[in-house]
């Protein structure tokens, strides 16, 4: 009792950032298709560093199986929380526009007084160091914002890649805003994206 529980361990898979299929309907033809857009970690236990497991702002490091709660001074913190929700993301609040991955916790009670238990829920992460994949006009990242740039993957369906170039395939269109409502893009929209949140609305331009 009035004492802190150490940290331990928090068992991960860290699956590699990938840009997903997106829905798009371009504008003169009206096609339509469907996909996601995610980079995700899974989290299986909590540390017990801070008062609450992975709070907005706190900071954790990861192994090649593991994902660990550290303070954001150490030399291993690797990235940072830019806002943590409980229950399921496709549920739940869409991540902030700089998220570079997602780091998806599983509910556990491990039925120690000392040890608290730890809601099913997600943390948005940000990475301490670049490269930052959700940065816009990167390719990456678990989210679609204005300034990405999307190419065709098959008919009605566009995937995200690097403006630059830089990807494995040739941007064909950059989303220039988000809006509520198609009618709110402006008249040089060429295409629209499916990006969610509170203006789900992408308006994008053929590059």
């Amino acid at each position: 009792m009035g004492h802190r529980a150490p940290p331990f361990a928090v068992l991960a898979l860290l699956l590699p950032l990938a840009a997903g299929l997106l829905t798009a309907c371009q504008q003169q033809s009206g096609r339509s298709g469907a996909g996601n857009d995610t980079g995700t970690a899974s989290a299986r236990q909590p540390t017990g560093y801070g008062a609450l497991f992975l709070a907005r702002g706190e900071c954790g490091t990861r192994g090649r199986t593991s994902f660990t709660e550290v303070a954001c001074t150490s030399e291993r913190a690797a990235a940072r929380v830019l806002a943590r929700y409980n229950g399921p993301r496709e549920s739940g609040p869409r991540c902030p526009d700089a998220t570079d991955f997602v780091l998806y916790i599983n509910a556990l009670n491990r039925g120690a007084s000392e040890e608290r238990s730890v809601p099913e829920g997600y943390a948005c992460m940000r990475s301490l160091q670049p490269p930052h994949p959700g940065d816009p006009g990167m390719g990456g990242g678990p989210l679609t914002v204005a300034g990405d740039c999307v190419y065709t993957e098959r008919r009605g369906l566009v995937k995200e890649t690097a403006c630059d170039g830089s990807g494995a395939r040739t941007p064909e269109y950059r989303v220039t805003r988000t809006v509520r409502t198609r009618a709110a893009c402006p008249p040089s929209t060429a295409l629209y994206v499916r990006v969610g949140g509170p203006d789900p609305v992408g308006c994008a331009r053929r590059l």
